[in-house]
């Protein structure tokens, strides 16, 4: 079992909330889901679009094909009819009926009957009752997931929406419902703010930027619950330094934002590096340069994030390759900005931060949070307390400001002598460099190798990074019959894990990157870090995501065309 719904229309039709009361039921029922939208930058109108996916197996990314389209406006019939296989659906309201190629058209009269129901804005709950219908699922086992979404009096008019839809149409698909696991079903911007709190986050400061606004909305709703700080600032330059600020007093402190309000952070990064303070960072990638396309996706900043802020300085940088991925990768970066005082990029997209997906619950029994803080012997057996001590290791120790008797904790972001006074002098600058800089050798030794799929020695192997994890995987299932073929997916991007790069077997003929970038930015850096060249790329950069088959598709292409080189070079 394996099915593809799409659920299209213009902003403003209700197409998220058809959508989440499909994702929902199917969740509820056992299945695996995978939901991935989208969407315009507008309020009212355009053509936005929600893929809801289930299966009785793992699934890990979108599907190009669909077996199911519920069309709430003309539009959705016209752009992706053609998408649709054989013995297939699509349901649309009758004024919108047109020619289709394959399948089965179910012209209804859904805002006839969704004024029946009571108000025309019902008119995807009467199209997601015949999508029911259709799947042939019990409506007894539908209203609890109504009622969650809709309020008692929107709920009655909902409620016969649904029932008017459920009985315009016959059964067509007869499903087998696994056994029901424990799942939970997360977006990743979600996960990454399930994460700050596993790890203790307690202040977080942000502003609004499709598309990490996420993580802000989702901390936001659990502030009073958890007992943490939310607060949205005038700008990115006010919300990085806030949190830096915070961090300094003591607080687990997090901003996150997208690549245009990164620019306006650069300058905090170095004075979060410069002053030592921990600082976590979620930057949720999506087209550039300035405004781009705001609600779409790509892997465009990698370079950008690797050297932002003038100087040189430790960073960690960390790509979320899922949900399950960001919630622990989250916690790490606490730990590890809080183990080597340093600034930590969690790097997604707006793919990743968006779409749902069925997990395992989280394991929380494992975890634990580090803070890596000085005790009081520091500060009582020093007359003088020096936050930048000079150390073997590179890490001075930290104390938090009012909490170590009369001691003082000094900061500065010019650069500073041992106890934090401004200095000019340059054996005091070479030594300061060499102390933070020394902490990249522990660093490296932290660093996570990269996630393996398909054949451990492959002819091809494929190289990724962040969210393209799902696709990639999905596109070895489609290739591993005919091909040999593995992949390595990056998660730790910064240090780069090298291991696995260095033990690539000479049986490795074709070593291909594939990005959502039009220059192949970690083949750039993989390159450069580990003296190895990619032979060729798949890279895509139109700001829509890849999917297995797109990847399968660009893959057999490339051995095509490498294979007609190497016949005209024979010849």
């Amino acid at each position: 079992m394996d099915f593809n719904i799409l659920v299209g229309g213009a902003a403003g039709q209700g197409v998220d909330t058809v959508a989440k009361v499909l994702e929902l039921i199917m969740k509820k029922q056992g299945v695996e889901v995978f939901s991935h939208k989208d969407y315009m930058s507008r309020v009212r109108g355009g053509h936005n679009f929600h893929q809801i996916r289930f299966a009785d197996r793992p699934i890990y990314s979108h599907r190009e094909t669909l077996d199911l389209i519920l069309a709430l406006d003309s539009t959705t019939v016209e752009v992706h009819s053609s998408r649709l296989t054989a013995k297939v659906v699509l349901v649309s309201d009758e004024s919108y009926r047109a020619e289709i190629s394959e399948g089965i058209a179910l012209w209804l009269p859904l805002k006839e009957k969704a004024v029946e129901a009571g108000t025309k804005l019902t008119e995807g709950t009467v199209a997601a009752g015949a999508i029911l219908r259709l799947f042939d699922f019990d409506l007894e086992k539908v209203w609890p997931v109504l009622h969650s979404l809709f309020k008692m009096e929107i709920f009655e008019v909902n409620r016969r929406a649904l029932e008017m839809g459920y009985s315009l149409v016959e059964p067509q698909f007869k499903l087998e419902f696994p056994e029901r696991q424990p799942r939970i079903m997360v977006t990743g911007n979600q996960a990454i703010g399930l994460g700050a709190l596993a790890a203790g986050v307690s202040f977080y400061s942000g502003y609004p930027m499709t598309p990490s606004t996420g993580i802000m909305t989702y901390l936001a709703s659990k502030m009073e619950e958890a007992g943490i700080v939310v607060e949205q600032a005038e700008d990115e330059i006010a919300a990085i330094n806030m949190a830096i600020g915070a961090s300094y007093a003591g607080a687990r402190a997090m901003t996150a934002t997208s690549g245009g309000g990164f620019c306006l952070m650069v300058e905090g990064l170095g004075l979060a590096a410069m002053t030592e303070t921990p600082l976590v960072i979620a930057e949720i990638q999506r087209p550039g340069p300035v405004t781009g396309f705001p609600t779409r996706t790509e892997q465009a900043d990698l370079s950008f994030v690797l050297t932002a802020s003038q100087g040189e300085f430790p960073r960690m940088v960390i790509a979320l390759r899922d949900p399950e991925d960001a919630f622990y990768q989250t916690v790490r970066a606490f730990n590890l900005a809080d183990k080597f005082q340093i600034p930590v990029i969690l790097l997604g997209d707006q793919y990743l931060g968006d779409y749902y997906q069925t997990i395992p619950p989280f394991d929380f029994s494992g975890l634990t949070i580090e803070r890596a803080l000085a005790g009081e012997e520091v500060w009582k057996q020093q007359e003088h307390y020096q936050r930048y001590k000079l150390t073997e290791d590179g890490i001075s120790p930290r104390l938090l400001p009012g909490r170590c008797g009369t001691q003082v904790v000094l900061v500065d972001s010019d650069e500073h002598t041992e106890d934090g006074h401004i200095t000019e002098a340059a054996d005091v600058r070479i030594a300061m460099t060499k102390k933070r800089m020394q902490r990249l050798e522990k660093m490296r030794k932290e660093v996570q190798e990269p996630w393996v799929f398909g054949q451990t020695d492959p002819e091809i192997l494929l190289l990724a990074w962040g969210s393209s994890a799902g696709p990639v995987r999905e596109a070895i299932e489609l290739l591993e019959e005919d091909y040999s073929i593995g992949a390595l997916i990056f998660g730790d991007i910064y240090p780069l894990p090298t291991k696995l790069l260095m033990d690539l077997k000479p049986n490795v003929t074709m070593l291909i990157n594939v990005e959502q970038n039009a220059t192949g930015q970690l083949a750039a850096l993989i390159r450069q870090e580990a003296l190895i060249a990619c032979t060729h790329s798949i890279l895509r950069y139109d700001g829509r995501p890849m999917s297995g088959q797109y990847i399968s598709d660009r893959l057999k292409e490339v051995i095509s065309s490498d294979q007609r080189t190497t016949e005209q070079r024979t010849i």
